[in-house]
């Protein structure tokens, strides 16, 4: 099974290990994703929603309209029962969130991903790996039992929280589980919901349903007092029940097409690199479902390190901005652990300490609105900015959201990949980098100078920069 060396090899067909693949073979990087799953798309997945940050940079790569047009949107989040945060102000092209299940989003970046010319290798399971100073070795074991190798000059491991790319670089998995004997099932149901998403907690029950689209709906239920081992077989009658203490009824549920029982994990790798090789989403990091940011900070996993990789291996960056990748996404991700953890222990209060606190909590978010705007941030991933050197502008390492340039709007300039160079006036340094550089013009009268990064966030930025100093920042970011 040796086949020719690769650049890259992406462990993992989730929708984080296919955004990967697809921007590195669409920035022109061949890469072979392995999977060790039979080549189907699942209906049983557990992520329900795309947050406004994701949609943006699925914009950036022309696929949000599509998915738009398949899931439905909702334009509040509520919070603890009465806490309600209104998402039509969010300073995005997308102020909602898009209900629609998993699959849905790994179909079309399936697509994209074979369009772009990523070589699939399914029913593949990696056993090993070791690397050295010029590559990695990936030891597999194909459809057939067969063992072999596969070479890369980087390795991403995206194939989830029990990682085997994680465990092959000695990496730890430290965290706990925070809920167990979580059931969940696909139904059918005989009453509709009044609202699109439906969740409540009572006492020791929770519940929550989301629509397939399809007919079906899933619901997640937990019990405090049902702590049983995963492998504990679900009955239909104990989701209604649950359902019926946490939501007042079980709107007929039938026709269960499955069904099982899991528990929700905090945890986090120290590191999401070791050498030539990384990790992505699951692999680096899972946490409580809450907040819905699970598949949503994979994809913003993806689309940080996959311009990286692109920008090293043509020659236009050095090694060293890959370091850069640990430094920006490893914090994102504990904030996340932490929030999502928040969130899923305050909606289940209890003590009346915890119960006080999220009183104080919810009255703080419904009455301060630059606190509000920080949670929103948080859950719909805008509010996130990366580190910044010493002395840079105030706009650098931040979001820019998707504002109108003279020739269009930015994530259409973003498309291919490519920086984004946004200046008040004329700009001739862009020869010989259209491949990896746009320069678009302000639709406004602003004086500011801003390069975009291929991930949506500021790379440089200056007020009444002079072309020198134009051509510096281009020349030191885009090659």
């Amino acid at each position: 099974m040796n086949g020719t060396p690769r650049p890259v090899l992406v462990v993992g067909s989730g929708p984080t290990g296919l955004l990967l693949a697809g921007d590195l073979a669409a920035a022109g990087i061949p890469v072979t994703l392995v999977e060790k799953r039979p080549h189907r798309i699942s209906n049983l997945s557990r992520a329900f929603v795309l947050h406004a940050r994701s949609l943006e940079q699925l914009d950036a790569r022309g696929l949000a309209e599509e998915l738009e047009a398949v899931g439905r949107p909702l334009d509040r989040i509520g919070l603890f029962g009465r806490l309600v945060m209104d998402l039509d102000a969010l300073p995005s092209r997308f102020n909602h969130l898009l209900v629609l299940p998993q699959y849905e989003v790994e179909q079309v970046l399936e697509r994209r991903a074979v369009k772009a010319g990523v070589e699939f290798r399914h029913e593949t399971e990696v056993t090993g790996l070791a690397q050295d100073a010029d590559g990695v070795t990936v030891e597999v074991r194909g459809p057939d039992g067969e063992r072999g190798t596969l070479r890369a000059a980087y390795v991403v491991g995206a194939d989830g929280m029990r990682s085997i790319v994680r465990r092959a670089i000695g990496l730890p998995f430290p965290g706990r589980s925070v809920i167990r004997s979580v059931v969940l099932a696909d139904v059918r149901l005989a009453q509709q919901p009044e609202t699109l998403l439906t969740a409540n907690a009572v006492g020791d029950a929770f519940a929550f349903l989301a629509p397939f689209g399809d007919g079906y709906h899933r619901v997640i239920c937990w019990h405090r007092g049902r702590n049983v081992p995963d492998s504990e077989p679900v009955e239909l009658d104990e989701i209604k029940g649950i359902a019926r203490l946490a939501l007042g009824r079980d709107y007929g549920m039938h026709d269960a097409r499955w069904m099982s029982r899991f528990h929700s994990d905090e945890r986090q790798a120290p590191a999401y690199r070791v050498g030539r090789v990384f990790l992505a989403g699951d692999a680096a990091h899972v946490h409580s479902p809450a907040g819905g940011q699970g598949m949503n900070t994979g994809l913003q996993d993806a689309a940080n390190l996959s311009w990286k990789l692109a920008a090293v291996l043509h020659g236009h960056a050095a090694p060293a901005l890959l370091d850069t990748y640990q430094a920006e996404r490893h914090p994102v991700g504990r904030t996340v652990l932490r929030s999502s953890g928040a969130i899923v222990r305050l909606a289940m209060a209890k003590r009346p300490w915890t119960l006080a606190l999220r009183a104080a909590l919810t009255t703080v978010l419904d009455r301060v609105p630059a606190a509000r705007r920080r949670v929103t941030g948080q859950v719909t991933g805008i509010g996130y900015h990366y580190p910044a050197p010493r002395g840079a502008h105030r706009l650098t390492g931040t979001r820019v959201p998707d504002v109108p340039l003279a020739g269009g709007r930015l994530h259409e300039a973003m498309r291919g990949g490519r920086f984004v160079l946004i200046t008040p006036r004329p700009y001739e340094g862009g020869a010989g980098r259209e491949d990896r550089l746009a320069v678009e013009r302000w639709a406004s009268g602003r004086r500011t100078t801003v390069l975009v990064r291929p991930d949506g966030y500021v790379a440089w930025a200056a007020d009444d920069a002079d072309g020198r100093a134009i051509e510096a920042a281009v020349a030191a970011h885009v090659g």
